[in-house]
């Protein structure tokens, strides 16, 4: 008959760097205190260097997504678990609310949804820093409440102090062997079944000034719990990781806040004008920059076609951009038929309200009926003319941004394009993002709009789509996909990509 197996105990994974040192046996150590301390020493600058190094990797993540992934991936390795899961769940209400699994799909993640909240560890953990308020004294004795609730598995962990300085204060939920629970709820036991865990660890994702962020959870396919040295470290790191994700989930907030903004402030949809069909193509780089397009409706079933950027990046260059975009269409309406004019007058505004910021713009008058385009350009790049028998740049004179000279004035240019023949109006960011000097990079825009395919050619939208595959294989949303084959610095990928295609019958 076999022995009984001792109950596991989780330790370091071996994906982590773990302590090369073992205890010395009671008898070793009796008349030699050195050795005993010197081992106790090398314990602690093992665990110091496994959470520097755990730190360092999580520190260089810069997204939310990335970070919560690391999160997993280190704490799996810490407390010994195959699985895990968090959840982001700010108190303050405004989210970003997520969950992210290790080792969990997504369908997995969906029957862990099915069990009632206060019966998983990580949903008690979040309904018991529901109300941490960001700074409050009482903070940790809220946390420490559930470990004296009604439930035998949670365990607060109190503050100590050891070598590496005073513990905080963590709550930490421990379910050693989930079946040996006879008060386990009926649905928590059919998920584990299902899922194939059979013992869990948690702990809470909050900090003083945040408040709760949310929490986390690692899953054991079998009976286990972390040492009480395991649980030391891996709160050590939660308390760091926490940090870092409070930072993450502002970002991630500001950047909502600037998209959103950037969105309302461009047109929701284009308008259907007879004659022309339109298709935009809009990418915002991730600092939120100043691009805009527009169609516009005008008299006389004529239609107002502009692209513009605006310098900086941020906030305030969004809501220059709208107040700009607002302006130039008022002009529009007044006398669309000069596009002179109307970039004369938008240069007078811009050098009287925003003394210190410079424009590019393009606006261009079109009537579909009799395909004739009125146009005129402030700083911007020539539009695209596409077509079966010709594929060119249309000549406009040159011209400085708006607000770089004392006063700004170019002539117009008239263009007549054959039927099925399609007009690009771009931002500089479409040549930015590739990387290359700007007469190779408007080469490429030129190769990658005579390779639009036949079939492509009868929709705007198709050609949009082609030239920016062409122009960025990487994507236009990719950080360092073009850059790198390129040589184009980080500033240069992180502009925004605007592409307007007008198609005349």
């Amino acid at each position: 008959m076999n022995a009984p197996h001792p109950p596991k105990v989780a330790g370091i994974d071996s994906t982590v760097p773990s302590p090369a040192h073992t205890a010395t046996p009671a008898s070793s150590t009796r008349g030699a205190p050195g050795a005993l301390i010197q081992d106790r020493l090398a314990g602690w600058v093992s665990d110091l260097t496994t959470l520097h190094e755990l730190a360092e990797r999580l520190s260089r993540t810069a997204t939310l997504d990335e970070a919560l992934k690391e999160l997993l991936r280190a704490g799996a390795a810490l407390v010994g678990a195959r699985r895990g899961l968090v959840v982001l769940e700010p108190a303050d209400g405004r989210g970003p609310d997520t969950t992210v699994g290790l080792g969990l799909t997504r369908a997995d993640l969906g029957h862990l949804e099915t069990v009632p909240r206060g019966a998983t560890s990580f949903g008690r953990l979040l309904d018991a820093t529901a109300a941490y308020a960001p700074g409050a004294a009482g903070s940790a004795s809220a946390l420490d409440a559930v470990a004296a609730g009604d439930s035998g598995d949670a365990v607060g962990a109190p503050t100590a102090t050891d070598a590496c300085g005073p513990r905080p204060p963590v709550t930490e939920i421990v379910q050693p062997d989930l079946f040996a629970d006879d008060a386990l709820d009926p649905r928590h036991r059919e998920v584990a079944v299902r899922l194939g865990y059979a013992a869990s660890y948690a702990l809470p994702l909050v900090t003083d000034a945040a408040g709760r962020v949310g929490a986390v959870a690692w899953l054991y396919d079998e009976p286990a719990e972390p040492t009480a040295r395991r649980r030391h470290v891996v709160g050590r790191y939660v308390q760091y990781a926490t940090e870092h994700l409070a930072r993450l989930v502002e970002l991630d907030r500001a950047r909502s806040t600037t998209a959103t903004l950037r969105e309302e402030l461009l047109p929701s949809r284009l308008p259907r004008v007879a004659g022309v069909q339109l298709a935009v193509r809009h990418h915002a780089g991730p600092r939120g920059g100043g691009d805009w397009f527009d169609a516009l409706p005008l008299p006389e079933a004529a239609l107002g076609l502009s692209v513009g950027s605006v310098t900086g990046a941020g906030p305030s260059a969004v809501a220059a951009m709208g107040r700009l975009r607002a302006s130039l269409r008022a002009y529009a309406v007044m006398e669309g038929e000069d596009p002179v004019a109307v970039l004369s007058d938008l240069e007078l505004l811009l050098r009287l309200t925003e003394p210190a910021r410079a424009a590019t713009a393009l606006f261009a008058y079109c009537e579909p009926a009799l395909r004739k385009i009125v146009l005129a350009g402030a700083g911007h790049s020539p539009p695209l003319l596409v077509g079966e028998r010709r594929t060119e740049f249309v000549e406009t004179s040159l011209s400085a941004p708006l607000g770089m000279l004392a006063c700004w004035e170019a002539p117009s240019v008239e263009l007549h394009p054959e039927p099925g023949e399609t007009v690009l109006l771009y931002t500089d960011g479409l040549l930015h993002r590739t990387g290359d000097a700007m007469d190779r990079a408007f080469a490429r825009l030129h190769a990658a709009a005579v390779s639009v395919p036949k079939a492509a050619r009868d929709d705007p939208g198709a050609i949009a789509d082609h030239v920016l595959r062409t122009m960025l294989p990487e994507g236009p949303d990719a950080q360092d996909g073009a850059h790198g084959a390129h040589g184009a610095d980080s500033e240069d990928s992180e502009e925004d990509v605007v592409l307007l295609a007008a198609r005349f019958a």
